[in-house]
């Protein structure tokens, strides 16, 4: 079996769990490789609980070489230290990536939801079962955080898997350069 070019490395950051998926991205469809949680809650203060991010997550990239690290974004909630907190968690795995020279791309948990379910309110249950399905994983991980990561990094493939891509020209000039056939004097 050949190694897959395009690996995506999911993360969904918390301040106590930290969820992670990796996709092998380099065929039509997606393939899964791995899901997996960091569990923080035992570490002594919020700076060593940054740190244990920062570390896993340079960890993982080191271990499955993905070329873009997907990570959703934070919720807005009510309470400012927890959004801060949570912010922080984020800011901290996006650095280990762009530390490795790796793309980081963002989604919102509302996004991720419509990408995987068709809805975008749908529950972390219905997540999972849908990415068990979709993985022919018998059993997921109780744990939703796991399949909340992995969930990201399927999200990322959908959107860059779109047959409707963003217009590439820079300008008139550009697309003309690229269109000559189109153009008429």
């Amino acid at each position: 079996m050949s190694k897959p070019d395009r690996i995506i490395l999911g993360i969904d950051p918390g301040t106590n769990i930290m969820g992670f998926g990796v996709l092998d991205a380099s065929a039509k469809n997606p393939g899964y490789i791995d899901m997996g949680m960091l569990d923080i809650r035992k570490e002594g203060d919020h700076y060593q609980k940054l740190n244990a991010i920062f570390r896993t997550t340079v960890k993982l990239i080191n271990n499955y070489n993905p070329v873009e690290l997907a990570i959703e974004a934070p919720f807005y909630g009510k309470n400012v230290q927890s959004m801060l907190k949570l912010g922080r968690a984020q800011g901290v795995a996006i650095a280990a990536a762009l530390s490795l020279d790796i793309p980081v791309f963002e989604y919102a948990p509302r996004k991720i939801k419509m990408a995987i379910t068709g809805v975008g309110q749908a529950s972390k249950e219905q997540v999972s079962a849908m990415l068990g399905k979709m993985f022919h994983i018998r059993e997921m991980p109780s744990n939703f955080d796991a399949s909340d990561g992995l969930a990201v990094a399927v999200c990322h493939f959908y959107e860059n898997a779109s047959p409707i891509k963003k217009a590439s020209s820079k300008g008139w000039g550009d697309f003309i350069r690229k269109n000559p056939g189109r153009v008429k004097e």
